[in-house]
């Protein structure tokens, strides 16, 4: 992982929870197409054409989504991440 402690957002990726909904809806996603395309092109691609983007939550209460540019160190293997072909 780099040492740099810059916090990356993710442009054009809107997370947010409704507290009204039922207990299966977790969330809704909302993509502002342009943006999120132009930032995710921006990224450094892992080999496999992933980024992954984490769903935080503020001291206010408010949700983001950041860039999760997790490296394990050299000879470390990385955790699983499970299938990316489903949807979740």
């Amino acid at each position: 992982m780099e040492n740099n402690s810059e916090k990356k957002f993710a442009d054009g990726l809107f997370f947010s929870r409704n507290e009204n909904a039922p207990d299966f809806v977790v969330g809704s996603l909302g993509i502002q197409v342009e943006k999120a395309v132009a930032w995710i092109q921006q990224q450094k691609q892992k080999e496999n054409g992933f980024i992954n983007v984490d769903i935080k939550k503020s001291r206010e209460g408010k949700y983001y989504l950041e860039l999760n540019e997790f490296e394990p160190k050299q000879g470390r293997q990385a955790p699983p991440q499970g299938d990316r072909s489903q949807v979740f």
